[in-house]
């Protein structure tokens, strides 16, 4: 007995199917839903030859029950070989949108078993060496390879536009391939070559549409043409972001002039109202983009409470109204009086909703009419608030339609130009409804106005709201102790200082070390204000020295430079009561001691009888360390100087920000006694600048600058304050190249702004 032609054509398809297999497993792989199904086609493939190689043998030496599992076993595998090949089809083509493994399996299983349980007839002739089935199996098997072959051709053809060409070409071949051995398999039943097509096949496929490198190449392409378009998204919104902050900006700038140079009171109001509408106007693009971003990092927080929903929306009306009266528009609002008193939900992203779709409305109509409605629908204990602004303006084109909602985009901006914004406003508005659980509808006519309809679902609480007292602007610290710790003494002047204007008695010293020795020693106070960043003991690890103290129970605000985004949360879980950012802002230090003195109650008792104007130093023997200081004496200010230096003008012509000064310490008298303090520790602090560089000792070289730039930002010097915090986070992160490189420059621009304010104090 001799093998046939084929059977030598079997062993070679194995041989390069097997060389295929290690050269595919071999190489590095996107690991993606097309690329899965190819390697399970290249294992079916594999087992198909070593089934169609036991079918050759046994034909020509026949063990019944032998051949039988051969047999039925090789239908199986058409079966299978088909439908995976079907279902790589399928995802080609984005019709199969997840990997449906589970049903794939399912699928083959049931055609599978049909297959095998169905009866056959074999012919045999092992003399000859001619074998072939035939019967109700081998019909079935072929019956569900026509569909399979039919379905794929159709794919194919009607979905030839989601199919690129460089994937449709090669699955083109490959099934008229298939299509010709399953036509001579048909007709010359003894000639099998339908095994070796489909290594062919496979081969193919590799080379072409599989092929590892080739694949890694295009994903390189993609994240290439994904980083291109994320690049000139990014050139555009800063290009725009430039353009609508410049605006207001300007604004500001051009009015503040003209305030300084008004001859009478009311046009510096005049021009004063002007600069607060842009000021408005900068504060809700600058929010807008923060919203955006909180978004984006799953940061912002929906935030519900109780509100009265008739307050919220009237009031955005009556906030609207003097805007539609300018354009002379027809403002019609209607609240729907079967609102519920009180609905629990999150007020503040409700009015920005319904504010920046009242904000759209008034900008795209020039003429005509706006109209606010807000309804509602009650069932049990939930309202379903129905809010719609409708207008008479200017319309969109039905193809702008879904780019409403995507960032930076503004629609028609040839016929727009004329009109603020960045294309964030109804983008913020569907993101935020979204998280509410909201939804937004438009309906527009190109030339004839636009109606934006939301829908929100609202709980319904029977609860009275209590009218809450504006406890910002003002507070009361008679009677009450507060301990400040910072290293700087200037930060403890004007921490002192502002406390004072509201009668608190106010004790200071300048580490951790002697804060918690106070506390030890039994020191008794309402409040502890702490600088985080301090030499040898920071803030932080005070505070966990200070909660290892049985008996300590004070609240601790935390007081840092760092106002970036997530200081508040890190600080509040670390412990701390509240956290103030330096330098401090009269409301928000207002706001949180109110909220805090609201909690708690004084512990005064048997207090020291030390006046404000007293000052106790002691020195550790060992360290010649400060330990306390009580409190702080203000400098004795000297006469202002009659040399035209020492002017406000003169500052500001020099690039320093006096009102910004002036908003933190209040008045000249303080903010010269800070620049005295500030130009007399200079020497000092630059020489061990110097010392710190020298030696890369980066830790206290971070805590320095950190310093000298709270300084700055109390006297308006924020050049320097912003080159001080360059060198700061370079510090930090031990970038010692970066520091001596840049050391120089820092230096001359602090001798440059050291000179200026020692000629502004003539000294």
């Amino acid at each position: 007995m001799k093998f046939s032609l084929l059977f030598y054509s079997y062993v070679l398809s194995l041989f390069y199917i097997v060389f295929l297999i290690v050269l595919f497993f071999s190489k590095k792989r996107i690991n993606n839903i097309e690329t899965k199904i190819y390697k399970r086609l290249l294992i079916t493939t594999l087992f198909g030859i070593i089934i169609q190689l036991g079918c050759e043998i046994f034909s020509i030496f026949p063990i019944e029950y032998v051949t039988f599992v051969f047999t039925k076993l090789l239908l199986v595998y058409f079966i299978v070989w088909l439908s995976l090949f079907f279902a790589y089809v399928l995802e080609i083509s984005n019709i199969r949108k997840v990997d449906k493994k589970n049903i794939e399996i399912l699928f083959i299983a049931i055609l599978s078993i049909i297959a095998t349980l169905l009866p056959y007839d074999i012919y045999l002739n092992p003399s000859s060496g001619i074998y072939y089935t035939f019967g109700i199996d081998t019909k079935f098997t072929y019956l569900i390879s026509i569909l399979f072959v039919t379905a794929i051709f159709t794919i194919i053809v009607t979905k030839k536009k989601q199919i690129s060409e460089r994937k449709a070409v090669p699955i083109y071949i490959l099934v008229v391939c298939f299509i010709f051995a399953g036509l001579i398999q048909y007709f010359f039943p003894n000639f099998t070559i339908i095994v070796q097509i489909e290594c062919f096949i496979c081969l193919v496929m590799y080379f072409t549409i599989e092929n590892p490198d080739v694949k890694m190449i295009q994903q390189l392409e993609v994240a290439k043409d994904t980083a291109d378009k994320a690049n000139a998204a990014k050139t555009d919104f800063l290009s725009s972001m430039s353009h609508e902050i410049r605006t207001p900006l300007n604004a500001i700038v051009g009015f503040s002039d003209e305030i300084e140079q008004s001859s009478t009171l009311e046009d510096a109001k005049e021009n004063a109202k002007d600069i607060i509408s842009a000021s408005n106007t900068l504060l809700e693009i600058v929010n807008s983009i923060l919203d955006i971003s909180k978004i984006e990092a799953g940061k912002l927080e929906i935030i519900n409470s109780d509100y009265s929903p008739k307050e919220v929306f009237t009031e955005l009306g009556k906030l609207i109204t003097p805007k539609m009266q300018e354009k002379a528009l027809d403002f019609q609002m209607s609240i729907a009086e079967d609102l519920p008193n009180t609905l629990y939900g999150d007020k503040a992203n409700i009015k920005k909703v319904v504010t920046n779709l009242l904000s759209n409305a008034y900008k795209y109509t020039d003429k005509g009419f706006v109209k606010y409605t807000v309804n509602c629908v009650k069932k049990d204990n939930n309202c379903r608030l129905i809010i719609s602004v409708e207008d008479s303006g200017r319309g969109m084109k039905a193809e702008n339609v879904d780019k409403l909602f995507t960032k930076f985009q503004r629609i028609d901006e040839d016929r727009n130009t004329t009109i603020e914004g960045t294309g964030l406003g109804l983008a913020l508005t569907k993101q935020l409804l979204e998280l509410m659980g909201g939804n937004i509808i438009v309906h527009t006519i190109y030339g004839e106005g636009s109606k934006f309809t939301v829908t929100l679902d609202q709980r319904i609480d029977n609860v009275e709201l209590k009218t809450e007292m504006n406890t910002v602007d003002t507070i009361d610290l008679s009677n009450k102790r507060i301990l400040v710790v910072d290293d700087n003494p200037l930060n403890l002047k004007v921490a002192t200082k502002l406390l004072q204007r509201y009668n608190a008695t106010v004790e200071c010293c300048e580490s951790g070390f002697v804060c918690i020795e106070k506390i030890e020693n039994g020191e008794q106070y309402d409040l502890i204000l702490m600088d985080d960043m301090m030499p040898k003991m920071s803030g932080t690890e005070t505070f966990k020295k200070l909660k290892e103290i049985p008996s300590f129970n004070l609240p601790v605000i935390v007081l840092t430079a760092n106002a970036i985004t997530g200081m508040r949360e890190k600080y509040i879980g670390e412990g701390f009561t509240d956290y103030l950012s330096k330098p401090i802002e009269k409301e928000a230090m207002i706001k949180s001691f109110n909220l805090i003195f609201k909690k708690s109650t004084p512990v005064m008792e048997n207090r020291d009888e030390k006046t404000s104007s007293e000052i106790n130093v002691t020195h550790d023997d060992d360290t010649n360390e400060k330990k306390v200081v009580e409190t702080v004496t203000p400098v004795e200010v000297k006469p202002s100087s009659t040399e035209n230096n020492h002017t406000k003008e003169f500052l500001e012509s020099n690039g320093i920000d006096v009102n910004h000064g002036l908003e933190l310490l209040g008045d000249m008298e303080l903010y010269d006694d800070t620049m005295r303090e500030f130009v007399a520790e200079m020497d000092e602090r630059l020489s061990k600048l110097q010392e710190y560089k020298n030696s890369g000792d980066m830790p206290n070289y971070a805590i320095l600058v950190h310093a000298i730039k709270s300084d700055c930002k109390y006297l308006g010097i924020m050049s320097l304050a912003d080159l001080n915090y360059e060198h700061e986070m370079k510090s930090k992160e031990n970038d010692v190249s970066y520091v001596n490189a840049n050391y120089d420059n820092l230096i001359e621009n602090i001798n440059k702004y050291l000179d200026i304010c020692k000629k502004y104090l003539n000294v």
